[in-house]
């Protein structure tokens, strides 16, 4: 049974304000990632299955129009359908015009799909290098926090003739705490970061087949 002087929840009440200062900031750090992260889990997932649910659709063998017609009904939603409506809007838009090459066409439609890919690409992007820097910077917030508490526990044995392991026992330990908070907050945030990159680059990867796949569908169609 740990001693209550000894607490976690003791030492860091009874921290100097500098040590509780950089508690409070990883904890808000901490905080802000885990919400991150499970919010940044929820959309890639949602993205991952309404791309591959468009894929079954896109590739069905339906009409493009008829698919067209579900994306802007909203009976279809997601980032590959809109990147889809996008490239549709605009090949449907040069089309019409009757006066371009089917060269131009293509290009032009491949400029729509490649905008709307950067588009939703920065929307799943968004907050992510939150995690990057909480994870950089975290553990050294942490270490300033113990390099404080440690040399305010020494400066306290000036005036003690006899120091002894008890004396700045509490102090150690509540330097300490800092530094594990700090792993806490970074750890978690690095390896979230590291899977949602993963996810990005292969959604990203995916968008970039599709605009591939589409443009030569077009191309055959005009």
């Amino acid at each position: 049974m740990i001693d209550n002087e000894l607490s976690i929840v003791f030492l860091i009440i009874n921290a100097s304000l500098p040590v509780q200062f950089v508690i409070a900031v990883l904890a808000g750090i901490s905080i802000v990632s885990w919400g991150i992260i499970i919010s940044k889990f929820l959309v890639f997932h949602r993205a991952k299955k309404s791309s591959s649910e468009f894929e079954n659709e896109f590739w069905s063998g339906g009409e493009l129009m008829d698919l067209m017609g579900k994306i802007e009904s909203r009976q279809i939603q997601g980032e590959m359908p809109r990147i889809f409506k996008s490239g549709m809007t605009e090949f449907r838009k040069s089309v019409n015009q009757g006066n371009l090459q089917t060269e131009a066409i293509i290009d032009n439609t491949r400029r729509a799909l490649k905008a709307a890919t950067f588009k939703e690409i920065d929307e799943l992007e968004n907050k992510l290098p939150f995690l990057a820097t909480a994870g950089s910077v975290s553990p050294y917030i942490g270490l300033f926090g113990t390099v404080w508490g440690i040399m305010q526990a020494f400066l306290s044995l000036a005036n003690i003739e006899q120091a002894t392991l008890a004396n700045v026992a509490p102090g150690i330990a509540e330097a300490l705490i800092a530094t594990a908070i700090g792993l806490l907050a970074a750890i978690p945030a690095v390896i979230a970061f590291n899977n949602l990159s993963t996810k990005l680059e292969s959604l990203s990867s995916k968008f970039d087949t599709f605009i591939e796949e589409f443009s030569n569908i077009l191309q055959r169609q005009i």
